[in-house]
């Protein structure tokens, strides 16, 4: 095989890779501070992403304005959006269901997702359309032989690496993470301590849909195109993801995330011809670690919860 081309795939790879990362450490974050699972996070990554859309069309590309500024107004456009919309689906949905059967907490939050879908498709004019997302990041190309790669698409894979290691260490090495963490393992001790729970879960929650936000945005600036439904099938990715590495472990959720970019990644160099079913082949793979692994590659220990 052609090296340039196998390193053409592993780059692929590794971008789908930090992006299901990115998802399934949501779902985990959701999971492991309050034991539900948030179905409309997937829709939270496309409010995300048509919000980045948003800002930057109301800013104006052709405005004269660096496109470093603009990228940064659509970035912040777009973690907002994610993270408001988190909170209104933990405050409204979530924090009210929780004494409630888990598949109560898992309708509701899809019927929200499925709110959310319908309002971008129809809020936004031809919604139902994909949208063209403008290039803000430096042209150019990186070549070593035949392997040659944007340099945008390396900016989008160093931010996506950087915020789930950022994210991790927030959770694991800060007074945030240490209540987030206090409030997952022991939530009655952690209010006796004197830590808000309802405020520490919201906090979660807008920290788990700003990531998934991210995550639209990158795909936005990697694919220059968007479309209202792209979080359906992103969303079961990265509940998958996070499922196979083990819920409620964030270590767990980013190796769950890179296995399935993993294993489209060598479905598409194994059958060239029929890429088409990589998808198919990664959630066979899922299916068979899930049996052979029921609680997951990296089993959440209650005194490890997120």
């Amino acid at each position: 095989m052609d090296f340039g081309l196998l390193a053409q795939h592993i780059f692929n790879g590794l971008m789908l890779g930090v992006i299901y990362a990115m998802i399934a450490v949501g779902f985990s974050l959701f999971f492991g501070v309050l034991d539900v699972i948030k179905f409309s996070h997937g829709d939270v990554l496309a409010t995300g992403a048509f919000a980045s859309l948003g800002a930057v069309t109301l800013v104006g590309v052709n405005s004269g304005l660096p496109a470093i500024v603009i990228l940064l107004v659509g970035l912040l456009a777009g973690l907002a959006a994610g993270a408001i919309a988190g909170v209104i689906v933990g405050r409204t949905l979530v924090l009210p269901l929780r004494h409630a059967p888990a598949v109560n907490v898992l309708l509701a939050t899809l019927m929200a997702g499925t709110v959310l879908r319908e309002i971008i498709r129809l809020g936004v004019p031809n919604g139902g359309n994909p949208k063209p997302f403008p290039a803000l990041l430096p042209a150019g190309n990186i070549q070593f032989g035949s392997f040659s790669i944007g340099i945008d698409s390396v900016i989008i894979l160093a931010c996506g690496l950087a915020l789930v290691g950022i994210t991790h260490f927030v959770v694991t090495h800060t007074r945030l993470g240490l209540a987030i963490r206090a409030v997952a393992q022991e939530p009655d001790v952690a209010q006796l301590s004197g830590i808000d729970f309802q405020r520490v879960v919201l906090g979660t929650f807008a920290i788990g849909s700003a990531l998934a936000a991210f995550a639209g945005l990158m795909l936005g600036l990697y694919y220059r195109e968007i479309n209202f439904n792209m979080g359906v099938l992103l969303g079961v990715i990265g509940f998958a993801a996070a499922v196979v590495g083990g819920l409620g472990n964030l270590l767990g959720a980013i190796l769950g995330g890179f296995l399935f970019a993993g294993a489209q990644t060598l479905a598409t160099i194994a059958l060239p011809f029929s890429s088409a079913y990589k998808d198919v082949v990664a959630f066979a793979v899922v299916i068979v670690l899930i049996g052979l692994f029921p609680t997951g590659l990296i089993p959440e220990k209650s005194s490890e919860r997120v």
